[in-house]
């Protein structure tokens, strides 16, 4: 009895353990085996993260920086400045204008208009050098924001992009609500706003603002005076000719014919007094006085003879 019991648990338990030993291989083989299976994109698509949105948000721009304004646009845009617009890009004085617009620099820029070009001389600006040319330009310039209720809080002489005050003096004054420009040889005043915000400010002026130090009057030097005895009086040669005329129908010289003249005197105050030869005229003189001395030793010899006789 105890025999067959052991031999019927022992099949028992190889069974136990075929069966335990089947079922995971059974399981595990059809994920083995994927090239039965056929994959279609088409039919499928992937389900969508749980972080991501159902619709994609386009992607964000990089943010720009902030342009600095376009004067040249802005004076365009107004009309009536094409002459300074030129100048502006001429010189390059625009792109130092808009440096210091980008680094956030305070500008005001005082635009004459095409009438206040048209009004001077003709060929003014041509007759002007390449640095003329930019500091005329930078004449009209304001390193700083000035409101137009502030031109009265300034003092005497402006500042300006040109150079020293000296010579590039810009005076301002208010009288109301008008604002009065000089400059030491022209004179004019704002006639209106053409652009403002809290960094540039462009006003209209009707006339060109004139430096002096390019536009002042060029005085001549006074003409050399002629030197000391460089030109003769015309009354001595007068004078000597009728002298000579008078010599020669006479026969004799006269002793006043060596001494100047009063009217030749008169003109010759500045030369030096010729000598006067006067043995001429003393020599009649001297003759004369010893023919005197001599008539008288005759008469005192004579007095003395009768005496003694």
């Amino acid at each position: 009895m105890t025999k067959n019991q052991s031999l019927i648990s022992f099949p028992c338990l190889i069974l136990i353990v075929f069966y335990h030993c089947t079922i995971p291989f059974a399981q595990s083989s059809p994920a083995q085996a994927p090239s039965t299976t056929k994959y279609h994109p088409s039919s499928q698509s992937p389900a969508p993260a749980p972080d991501q949105p159902l619709v994609q948000a386009p992607p964000a721009k990089p943010r720009r920086r902030a342009e600095p304004t376009n004067v040249t646009e802005i004076l365009d845009k107004a009309g009536g400045f094409s002459v300074f617009i030129r100048l502006l890009r001429s010189t390059d004085v625009i792109t130092q204008i808009e440096n210091d617009l980008n680094a956030s620099n305070s500008i005001t820029i005082l635009a004459p208009t095409n009438g206040g070009f048209s009004a001077l001389k003709a060929g003014t600006l041509n007759l002007l050098s390449q640095q003329q040319k930019v500091q005329l330009v930078d004449f009209h310039v304001l390193p700083t924001f000035i409101a137009l209720q502030n031109f009265q809080t300034l003092t005497n002489p402006i500042h300006t992009q040109a150079s020293n005050t000296r010579d590039f003096a810009l005076n301002i004054t208010t009288e109301g609500n008008s604002v009065n420009i000089s400059t030491g040889i022209m004179n004019t005043t704002i006639s209106g706003t053409v652009y403002s915000d809290n960094q540039l400010a462009i006003y209209r002026v009707d006339s060109v603002l004139l430096p002096i130090s390019i536009f002042a009057p060029k005085v001549s030097a006074p003409a050399m005076a002629p030197a000391p005895g460089a030109l003769k009086p015309k009354k001595e040669s007068s004078s000597s000719s009728s002298s000579t005329t008078s010599t020669t129908s006479s026969g004799s010289p006269s002793p006043s014919l060596s001494k100047p003249s009063s009217a030749s005197t008169s003109n010759t105050l500045d030369e030096p007094i010729a000598a006067v030869d006067t043995s001429a005229a003393l020599k009649p003189m001297v003759n004369h006085g010893t023919l005197t001395i001599s008539v008288g030793l005759a008469v005192v010899a004579a007095v003395v003879l009768i005496i003694n006789n």
